[in-house]
Order: C-alpha cells, then sequence, then structure tokens
C-alpha cells in the first residue's frame, strides 16, 4: 500500500522537532532556579518515598544536608522527558504516515512524558540514595559507574515500559513488539550518544568511551526478556502450525482409510449378492 504523506503530517513533524530543539537548548543554558518546574516536583516525590529532606540552594539545586547529597540539573532527566516526547510523538507520526491525527497528540504525548520522567526521576534519585547508604563496595565498580549504570538501567527501563504500554493502547496487541522496540532503543541511542557526539564530546575520549559501552550494551540486555518473549510465541506459532498440519494430515488419513473400509465392504456386498 502507497503512503501519502499530508502537509499536515509534515507540519506536526515539523513542530515535533521544534519542540524537542527548544527543549534541549532550554536545558543547555538554564540554571537550576531554571529548571524548578521539574526539579521541584522531582524533590517532593523523592522526599515521600525516601524520607530524605531537601532544601533549594539557589543556582545550585536541592541540597540533603543529612545526606551530603544534591539534587542538581543533572538529575532533571531532561533528556529523558526529550526521549520521551520523541517516542510518543515520533511512534505515532511513523507509524502511519498518511493516517489523520489531530494536533492534540502533541501535548498530550508532552504531558504523559512529563508525569513518565518525574517517576523516572524519583526512581533513579530514591536508589541512588539507597546505594550511598549501602556498606558493600565493589572494587571494579567506581561509585560514578556504578551511578551511570543505575541511570541508564533505570531511565531505558522507563522508556521501554512507556513504550509497551504505548503499543498496548494504540494497537491492543503485542505481536510485533519486539520489532518495534527498535524505536526506543534508536531514540534512546540518539539522545544519549547523539546529541553528546554533536556536542563534542568526543574530545573526552576515555570518559566518553566508557560512557559510550555502557549506554550500547545495558539497553540490550535490557531487551532480553522481549527478545525471550518473541522467540517463545515464535515457537509456540511453529509448533501450533505443525500441530494443525499433523491433525489435518492425520485426519485426511482417516478420511482415505474410511473410503477404503467402505469399498470393501461394498464389493463384499456385491459379491454375497452374486453368490
Amino acid at each position: 500500500m502507497k503512503l501519502k504523506i499530508t502537509w499536515k503530517w509534515i507540519a506536526q513533524f515539523t513542530v515535533v522537532l521544534i519542540c524537542a530543539f527548544a527543549l534541549k537548548h532550554h536545558y543547555s543554558t538554564a540554571s537550576a532556579d531554571q529548571l524548578r518546574w521539574i526539579l521541584a516536583p522531582t524533590t517532593f516525590l523523592v522526599e515521600i518515598f525516601s524520607g530524605v529532606s531537601f532544601e533549594f540552594e539557589a543556582n545550585a539545586g536541592y541540597l540533603s544536608r543529612e545526606r551530603f547529597f544534591l539534587i542538581a540539573n543533572s538529575c532533571a532527566g531532561v533528556n529523558f522527558l526529550l526521549a520521551a516526547f520523541l517516542l510518543l510523538t515520533l511512534g505515532k507520526l511513523l507509524r502511519n504516515p498518511s493516517e489523520h491525527r489531530a494536533w492534540g497528540f502533541i501535548p498530550t504525548a508532552a504531558a504523559i512524558a512529563y508525569l513518565f520522567t518525574l517517576a523516572a526521576n524519583t526512581a533513579r534519585i530514591s536508589v541512588a540514595l539507597w546505594l550511598r547508604q549501602m556498606p558493600v563496595e565493589l572494587g571494579w565498580l567506581k561509585p560514578a559507574e556504578l551511578h551511570r549504570f543505575e541511570g541508564i538501567i533505570i531511565y531505558f527501563g522507563f522508556l521501554l515500559l512507556l513504550f509497551v504500554i504505548s503499543e498496548r493502547i494504540d494497537r491492543g496487541k503485542t505481536s510485533r513488539l519486539f520489532e518495534r522496540s527498535l524505536i526506543p532503543l534508536l531514540i534512546y541511542y540518539a539522545v544519549a550518544l547523539g546529541i553528546p557526539l554533536a556536542n563534542g564530546a568526543y574530545h573526552q575520549r576515555i570518559d566518553f568511551l566508557k560512557h559510550a559501552v555502557a549506554v550500547l550494551l545495558i539497553p540490550l540486555l535490557l531487551m532480553l526478556p522481549l527478545a525471550l518473549l518473541h522467540l517463545f510465541r515464535q515457537f509456540v506459532e511453529v509448533r501450533g502450525q505443525y500441530t494443525d498440519r499433523r491433525k489435518k494430515r492425520e485426519l485426511r488419513n482417516q478420511n482415505e482409510e474410511a473410503i477404503r473400509q467402505s469399498d470393501i465392504e461394498a464389493v463384499s456386498v456385491q459379491d454375497h449378492l452374486a453368490i
């Protein structure tokens, strides 16, 4: 089927990209004071779930003097917000460009992405607070690397969860869930690697290499359950087809045997009458 791209689709696609660029530009230049629209509700939720109190420090963020922990700009999760917004908007636009969509799906996607970002931020910071209290130390894993791994696992995990929920709501089935799961993976790679590369992060070499390896590999590990589910469904489908073919073959053999038996009985009756 030939897909027809309309001017409305082009306009919506352009608006989505402009919104994404504006959000990224705002984040790159904003201070902690200007990010209170996301830092304040994140801190509020963290206080509820962790029981740790924070105070706002101008141009710094929310500080817990008890734990010596600062919720700063890097904890705002704006990159995750950007990825979630692109997942919900581009996922719809690219699925079927010829389908008519009302403009309301863009602000709706932004609101859902914002709520999911608050949940992901809360989970990440709460886990980070918990890990800092753990007495166990891993000699091969430094605190900074542990923090990086934790962030990738939580943020990509939430992005994958958002993708699964949106697919179930939009499509009502998950038969091609694994194939389409490349969408959140590619969006996450673009945000977590593409944007830093465009900003010249590769000049840091070793640090960026460690970041890149973690970003590339950890999401693939998190997608293993979907891969296993896909293989299991393929196995069940193939086994079901094999069972159906075997049943049809057995039924055909039974019919042929019944026909042969009826022919034999008919011959026997004729021979009896002839005698």
